[in-house]
């Protein structure tokens, strides 16, 4: 990829968080990179274009990151340790691109499906490590599918939270949020 669609893609991400992918024009993206809407189609084919590679490189880094946990020889404890921190380090580092797969998938068009296939693989994968979990005693015996949804709810929503902070509150995010999201509260 050319350092220019790269800089195309990272200025759209923040405009698509801003504004949302509906209401964010080509011309927007033009503007904000500083040139005529004309020159930017020599980079980029299509505000589509620039959605899918948003969303689907990141969902492809987390299907990889998913399964370099999946096939470790960690704990179910430890490996879920390592879903929460995977979260956590994609989002520092792409927060405008986690906006747009969190709130824009739905206008992939033609890349839809495979999207999908991705997020669907993520979550089975996601759901095994839990009911295996269950299944050797090592993850309280409750509805898998609460788990997935209330530990993904919070994982998907941290978008919101990780550009508010330092880089000092964020230290030790992954062993805190590890303790809540997979321990509880309750002292």
């Amino acid at each position: 990829m050319s350092v220019r669609k790269l800089e195309i893609i990272k200025k759209s991400e923040i405009l698509f968080k801003e504004k949302g992918y509906s209401a964010v024009t080509m011309r927007d993206i033009a503007l904000e990179m500083g040139m005529k809407a004309a020159s930017l189609y020599n980079h980029i084919k299509s505000k589509q274009e620039i959605l899918s590679d948003i969303i689907l490189s990141l969902a492809e880094d987390f299907t990889s990151g998913m399964e370099a946990i999946v096939i470790s020889d960690k704990t179910t404890a430890e490996k879920l340790q390592d879903v929460i921190s995977l979260h956590i380090q994609i989002t520092k580092n792409h927060p405008n691109g986690m906006a747009s797969l969190n709130t824009d998938w739905m206008h992939l068009e033609e890349k839809l499906d495979y999207y999908l296939e991705l997020r669907d693989g993520y979550e089975q994968n996601f759901r095994q490590l839990v009911i295996h979990g269950i299944q050797n005693n090592e993850v309280a015996d409750v509805n898998p599918e609460v788990v997935v949804f209330s530990i993904l709810s919070t994982l998907r929503s941290l978008y919101l939270w990780i550009p508010k902070k330092d880089d000092e509150n964020l230290k030790n995010l992954d062993v805190d949020l590890s303790k809540v999201l997979l321990q509880g509260i309750i002292a």
